[in-house]
């Protein structure tokens, strides 16, 4: 017999996933969530190199905020999108991938190189929940002026402090600070800017 892990729990899984708790993605509206994004990220990506006034509008109805001379290169892949918010004047590159569970916050001015990874996700080290399809998620903060090389990874719960550089292919597992140059699997401060 399935084990009935919110028996004494009202919530819907959204509410529950909403509330940073974990939930099962199983949801309706979840889906219909999903699927909304996915539409959106299709059509930015249509009409980017022909409609630029639209792709914005685009952009503006998928995301929770666009700051001012955002620029964002398809394609895009989220979970929602509506979790995520892109400070004023910051380019994002090719292939990113938001996996917005949880809000995925990039602040103003920071360059995201292609491929990057922001992933809010995460899921039981324990078998039987993660069989059982158990997750949650894990915010991810990316301050001001923050330079993310391309194919770097982000991962659940980390905050990247202003004015750091986050070195290609790294793994981003724990807290940077803000004026460094970190690298590595799992990154690394190596240097202060």
């Amino acid at each position: 017999m399935p084990t009935d892990y919110f028996a004494d729990d009202p919530r819907t899984n959204l509410e529950r996933m909403q509330a940073g708790d974990l939930y099962i993605a199983d949801d309706p509206e979840i889906a219909g969530r999903l699927r909304r994004a996915i539409r959106l990220t299709a059509r930015y990506q249509a009409v980017f190199l022909e409609e630029t006034g639209e792709a914005r509008q685009i952009l503006e109805e998928l995301l929770a905020a666009v700051g001012e001379g955002v620029e964002v290169r398809p394609p895009l892949y989220v979970d929602y999108g509506s979790n995520i918010t892109i400070g004023a004047r910051t380019f994002v590159n090719y292939h990113l991938t938001a996996l917005d569970v949880a809000p995925i916050t990039i602040g103003e001015d920071c360059q995201i190189g292609p491929n990057v990874q922001l992933l809010t996700p995460t899921h039981p080290v324990e078998p039987l929940p993660r069989r059982d399809k158990l997750e949650a998620a894990l915010p991810i903060t990316i301050g001001d002026n923050v330079w993310l090389g391309g194919g770097a990874v982000v991962c659940p719960g980390v905050n990247i402090g202003d004015n750091s550089v986050i070195g290609a292919g790294a793994v981003v597992t724990r807290d940077i600070p803000a004026n460094v140059v970190a690298v590595g699997n799992p990154a690394r401060p190596i240097r202060t800017v």
